[in-house]
C-alpha cells in the first residue's frame, strides 16, 4: 500500500485501531502500532488511549531514537515503542508494526507454546511458524532484546505472558498478519478440543513453501531460510 500523505496514514491508523478494538484483539487501552514515514520519522499510537477511540490528532510523531517530534496536548508515545524501533532498525523492509493481545494467540503465549503445527495451508503460506520470545518487562529493553533473534526468520512473534507482534511492508499487511495469527491460534485451540489436529506432512508443507516462493511475497518466512 502506498500512502499519499501523512494525513492518510493517520486516518488509516485510527481505522485499524477500531478494527483491533472491535475484534477483541485488545481490551481498554492495550496494544500499540506504528508506521515508518522515513528513516528518521515514525507515527505511533499514544499511551493510555483506547485503540478503538483514537482520532488522528492523538497520534504521535517520533524519531528513530524515540524522541518526540510532535505530540499534541497531553498525548505521549506508546510506552512500548522501543520494541517497534528495534524491528525497524533490524528489518529495513518493515514499514509498520502491530502489537495486540488477541485472546487465542495470547493464550498460547501465556502457556509458553509457540505456533508451529502445520494444519492450515493459508497459515503456512502467510506465517509459516510463529516462535515465542521470552518474557520481558513492558516498556524496557527486555522485549526488544528477546525478539531480536527472531526478526530475520519471521513476520509474527508471540510474546511470552504478554501478547502478539506482527510487522510488514505497510500497516494493512501488518494488521492482516495479526488477523491470520489469531485465526490460526483459534483453529489450533479448537482442534485440540476435538482430539488433536491432523498435521500436514513435511512434503506437503514444502509444497506450500514453494507456492509462497513462486508468489514472491514480501517479508521473512521459513520458506526463504
Amino acid at each position: 500500500m502506498k500512502y499519499e500523505n501523512e494525513e492518510e496514514i493517520r486516518e488509516l491508523m485510527c481505522e485499524i485501531g477500531r478494527r483491533v478494538y472491535q475484534n477483541g484483539f485488545v481490551a481498554a487501552n492495550d496494544g500499540n502500532f506504528s508506521v515508518k514515514l522515513n528513516d528518521d520519522q515514525f507515527i505511533c499510537t499514544p499511551t493510555g488511549v483506547s485503540k478503538g477511540f483514537m482520532t488522528p490528532n492523538m497520534l504521535c510523531k517520533i524519531d528513530k531514537n524515540g524522541k518526540i517530534i510532535q505530540c499534541e496536548d497531553e498525548f505521549r508515545p506508546s510506552s512500548e515503542i522501543k520494541m517497534h524501533l528495534r524491528i525497524y532498525k533490524d528489518r529495513e523492509d518493515v514499514r509498520s508494526v502491530v502489537h495486540a493481545h488477541p485472546p487465542y494467540a495470547t493464550a498460547f503465549a501465556t502457556v509458553g507454546t509457540p505456533l508451529t503445527e502445520p494444519i492450515l495451508p493459508e497459515a503456512i503460506i502467510s506465517l509459516g511458524t510463529v516462535p515465542i520470545a521470552k518474557y520481558g518487562t513492558p516498556s524496557t529493553e527486555e522485549i526488544p532484546d528477546s525478539i531480536a533473534k527472531y526478526l530475520n526468520e519471521c513476520d509474527a512473534i508471540l510474546l511470552e505472558n504478554h501478547g502478539a507482534l506482527t510487522y510488514s511492508v505497510d500497516l494493512l499487511q501488518a494488521y492482516y498478519k495479526m488477523e491470520s495469527l489469531e485465526y490460526y491460534a483459534k483453529l489450533l485451540f479448537l482442534t485440540k478440543q476435538l482430539g488433536g489436529p491432523k498435521i500436514l506432512s513435511k512434503e506437503r508443507v514444502e509444497a506450500l513453501y514453494e507456492i509462497r516462493r513462486q508468489m514472491n511475497l514480501p517479508g521473512k518466512h521459513p520458506a526463504n531460510l
